[in-house]
C-alpha cells in the first residue's frame, strides 16, 4: 500500500513544469512574477528586478526554512501559476526550482545567469526597500 501511495504521489508531480530560461531584459517584459531568493544583504548590494518579490530561501549561513519560504511564496503565487526564480548567478535557483517543481508540483522558471547576467547586459536594478507586501 505504501509503495502505491508513493507512486501516486510521484505520478501527480510528474506533470509539474520546470523551465530553465536565460535571465534577459526581454524575459523581464513578460507578465510573470519574479521571486528573488537572495538575502537582504544581496538585495541591498545590487538592488532587485523592478516589481520582483523578495523571499529569502537560504540565509547568510546557508540555512533554510522550507515551511517559512513556502508560506511567503504562497502569498504571492498560486501553485499552478507560472512564476520565475532569480538569484545572483542561477546556482541557488537551479536547486530550488528543481525542488519546487519535482517535489512540490509548482510551475516554475529558473532564470539562469541570475541578476549578474542581467546587469552585465545593461539592466539597472532598482533599489531594494524592505517592506511587507
Amino acid at each position: 500500500m505504501r509503495m502505491i501511495m508513493l507512486l501516486l504521489i510521484a505520478f501527480n508531480f510528474s506533470f509539474a513544469e520546470l523551465k530553465h530560461v536565460w535571465a534577459t531584459k526581454d524575459f523581464l517584459k513578460n507578465d510573470i512574477k519574479i521571486i528573488d531568493v537572495r538575502t537582504p544583504g544581496e538585495w541591498r548590494e545590487t538592488g532587485i528586478v523592478e516589481g520582483s518579490y523578495t523571499i529569502m530561501f537560504f540565509d547568510e549561513q546557508g540555512r533554510f526554512n522550507v515551511p517559512l519560504f513556502l508560506e511567503e511564496l504562497n502569498k504571492v503565487v498560486k501553485k499552478d501559476e507560472q512564476f520565475a526564480l532569480i538569484c545572483r548567478t542561477g546556482s541557488r535557483t537551479t536547486e530550488i526550482s528543481k525542488f519546487l517543481s519535482q517535489q512540490l508540483g509548482y510551475n516554475v522558471i529558473n532564470l539562469a545567469g541570475g541578476i549578474q547576467k542581467l546587469m552585465r547586459e545593461g539592466y539597472k536594478p532598482v533599489m531594494y526597500i524592505p517592506h511587507n507586501r
